[in-house]
């Protein structure tokens, strides 16, 4: 008895869900993204919305799942479930959803930019930057390019770090975007991105022995941002 009004339970609540995309089909007709959903569809459809609404991200994957199984070539479900896997810290998973995404969708930026994230998180540089280097190609970000630069000043790259700074320093938008560096005292705060790749500049200069090129970079820096320790401390460092 009991399971006889679950299941009519669940047939009308289908049946709504099925009303509902009947509804988003009139006001989207053109869009063939929208059409024939089966009805299962929008139940977990409804279901992963819930769960996101109210902070249910285990619920949200698991819905994600079922879709995903529905329509396996949807990259767009795939990169929320990367997407998900990446704000709960879980990096490997999230490089795997990644990984399909790109294998439906090569042109896909956000996983793209999200897998260059995990690998960053994992450690692994070289495939981080491999990744911002593929994003870059395609939007021409500086956000992309200056997390590029980091990378393969990190990697000893150091020739392709100093092109890539140049560009960076050509480009008027260094000057007006912001970034995060925390104090001494631990306190974030924010300046503008050239202050940052001018000492990057300074460190690869030095990494490559030009420490007259280096020194200029680093009090450009100061000039400035005359608080910006990390300057300070590599133009204290090289006056020694």
């Amino acid at each position: 008895m009991k399971r006889s009004i679950l299941m009519l339970l669940i047939a009308a609540f289908i049946i709504g869900i099925k009303a509902n995309a009947q509804d988003v089909k009139g006001e989207q007709s053109e869009s063939p993204e929208t059409l024939d959903k089966s009805p299962i569809y929008w139940l977990y459809d409804a279901h992963y919305r819930m769960a996101i609404q109210y902070n249910d991200f285990a619920e949200a994957k698991s819905a994600l799942y079922n879709l995903i199984i529905l329509e396996p070539q949807n990259d767009s479900l795939r990169f929320n479930l990367a997407y998900l896997y990446f704000d709960a810290g879980k990096y490997p998973s999230a490089v795997l959803t990644c990984r399909d995404v790109l294998a439906i969708n090569p042109n896909n930026l956000g996983a793209l930019e999200l897998s260059g994230a995990s690998y960053e998180n994992l450690g692994l540089k070289d495939k981080a930057l491999a990744s911002y280097e593929k994003l870059y190609m395609a939007t021409t970000d500086i956000n992309t390019l200056y997390k590029m630069a980091f990378l393969q000043y990190d990697l000893k790259k150091y020739n392709e770090c100093n092109v890539n700074v140049d560009i960076l320093l050509e480009n008027n938008e260094v000057g007006s975007t912001k970034v995060v560096f925390q104090t001494k005292d631990k306190i974030s705060k924010e300046y503008p991105m050239k202050v940052a790749v001018l000492n990057l500049k300074g460190l690869v200069n030095k990494e490559l022995g030009n420490n007259e090129e280096a020194k200029k970079a680093f009090e450009q820096a100061l000039a400035i941002a005359p608080d910006f320790e990390q300057a300070k401390t590599n133009l204290d460092e090289l006056n020694k």
